[in-house]
This record gives structure tokens, sequence and C-alpha cells, in this order.
């Protein structure tokens, strides 16, 4: 499937780096904002400068996690909320900080129904046939009942931090079923693998906030998909973060695989 989506998302996705000097709040429709790099987290560097009231500057829906690993990270409605190692959903402090995380000001171009029953990879199949074929990357939004999502959050981690590859070896997987709820998250090109995770990265929360987690697979009814396509990504760099060279993304793949599916 990754072969056929890289022919159709051909134009190029523009990533501005910046620091913290730099940064200012998104107004700007369809603009990707991230905290970070994905090859940083990869390597432990769980430790953020961005609190989660500047991260709302720049987006109102996203994923992430918090410093020390401390959980998934849901941004719904202008809300965050993390995921702990159960999957207990509780809302995030303003003051919190995060060391990697992704968010957009959420204005969806594509409304759209999605008749069930759905297995994840047919739902993902789904989304992408809706994709515009111009589209480099976008945000997802799936709102509606599903029969099962199979969801996982990992342990906080204190200094000397381990790399993230070693860590999801002691996450906890569980499995919330028959609920109502959003799945939500972002789909990006290969081409910014070690910046990004390529392909679909997605978390997700029940209605009544109280369940979530990173997603690892899916089975659902009915839903609502409302879909964001983007060409901007703007991603703040922490101190002695760096963007991943393009030359490795073929080297980290392997790694980001077994960090985000588990």
């Amino acid at each position: 499937m990754a072969a056929v989506l890289d022919e159709r998302w051909i134009r190029s996705l523009h990533v501005e780096s910046m620091r913290r000097a730099d940064l200012h709040a998104e107004h700007d429709p369809h603009v990707l904002f991230q905290a970070s790099t994905i090859g940083a987290l990869l390597e432990g560097a769980y430790d953020g400068d961005l609190s989660f009231a500047e991260l709302a500057e720049h987006g109102d829906l996203g994923l992430g996690t918090l410093n020390g690993l401390d959980g998934e990270m849901i941004a719904l409605d202008g809300a965050f909320y993390r995921a702990d190692v159960d999957g207990e959903v509780n809302p995030i402090a303003a003051e919190a900080k995060t060391p990697f995380a992704v968010v957009t000001r959420f204005e969806p171009t594509i409304d759209e129904r999605l008749d069930g029953p759905l297995a994840h990879e047919r739902l993902l199949e789904r989304i992408d046939a809706l994709v515009p074929a111009g589209a480099s990357s976008c945000a997802i939004r799936l709102d509606g009942r599903f029969e099962l999502v199979r969801a996982r959050s990992v342990p906080a981690q204190s200094p000397p931090y381990r790399p993230l590859t070693e860590v999801v070896g002691g996450q906890h997987v569980f499995q919330l079923e028959d609920v109502v709820g959003t799945m939500l998250g972002f789909r990006f090109p290969a081409y910014v693998e070690g910046i990004e995770v390529a392909g679909f990265h997605l978390h997700f929360i029940d209605e009544g906030r109280r369940r979530g987690g990173h997603v690892l697979d899916s089975r659902s009814d009915g839903l609502r998909v409302r879909i964001d396509p983007s060409d901007d990504l703007h991603i703040e760099l922490p101190p002695r973060i760096e963007l991943a060279d393009p030359d490795l993304a073929a080297s980290t793949h392997a790694a980001i695989a077994r960090a985000e599916g588990g």
C-alpha cells in the first residue's frame, strides 16, 4: 500500500524548522505544527521545553506524549488529555510540557460517511481513497461506534532514558469494546520518516473522555470521517535537537515500526 500512496502523494511537504525564539501562533489554515521529531523521541529525548499552553496556540486537534514519556496525549476540540498506562484519561495541565506532539487547527475540507463494518486495514484504505491526489499529508478525525479498539500506552520513564524501542517492550496493551468515541491523528508520506511517523499515526478517546490510547488495531461500524489535507509542517526544535538526515530514513523505518506498532 505504501508504494501506491507515494505515487499519489507527489507534492513535496514544506518543512520549516524553528527554535523557541522564532515561535509564533499558527493562524493559517491547513498548517501542521510539531514539537521536536520522532527520531529524537526514538533516541530517548523525553524532556521537552514546550508547555501545553504554548502548544494550544498552534492547534486544537492532535497527538503526542508528555515529559518522561508519561502517557499518550490526545488533543480534541482544543482540550488536551493524557491516557495513562492503563488507558485511563485525564485532562492535562496547561503548564505540563511535551517532548513530542503534532497539532493543527482542524479545518476539514472532506466530510464523508463510511459504512461499516470495517476492519482497521480496510478503514485506512477507505481514508486513503478520500485524500486528494495532490495532498502530501493530512489530519484525520473519525467519529462513531467502534466494535473494538486495541490500544496501548507506556509507563512513565526516569533518567537516564532508554531508547523508545526498548521502552515499548514494557507497554500496556488493552482493548476497548463497543465504544463510541473519536479516533484522530495524521497521515504523512514516506519521505519524512525520522522527522515524523510515515503512514498513519492515530490515537483514540471515548466520548466520555475516560478511556483512550495509541491505536494498534480497530473494528468499527459506520463512521463519520473528516480530513484536513496539508502541505505545510512547522517544527519547533528544542535545544540539542536537529532535523533528521533524510538519507537516514530507511535505517529508522524498522525502529519506528517497532515503536509505533508495538
